[in-house]
């Protein structure tokens, strides 16, 4: 399956969940999305608990999930970080 999402979008998101989101290890929460960055930073991931974002180098980014469902509640989500904070 492939999703279109735009990059400034994903990495806004990734902004406002670990500036307002708590930090646990290398990683923050915000309303159950968990975002954190590999070791050098130039990969940056997005997740919650069925579905993975990837998101690195010229702006190439994977998803890993089951359902189209799992994806689409993720997405919400991500929209909702996106307009509250």
């Amino acid at each position: 399956m492939r999703n279109e999402l735009d990059s400034k979008f994903l990495l806004r998101v990734f902004d406002k969940v670990t500036k307002h989101g708590d930090k646990e290890n290398d990683a923050h929460t915000l309303e159950g999305v968990k975002a954190y960055t590999d070791f050098d930073g130039y990969t940056v991931y997005i997740e919650d608990a069925l579905v993975k974002l990837s998101f690195g180098f010229h702006n190439q980014y994977h998803f890993d999930y089951d359902k189209q469902g799992d994806f689409d509640a993720f997405e919400k989500k991500l929209k909702n970080i996106d307009t509250q904070f």
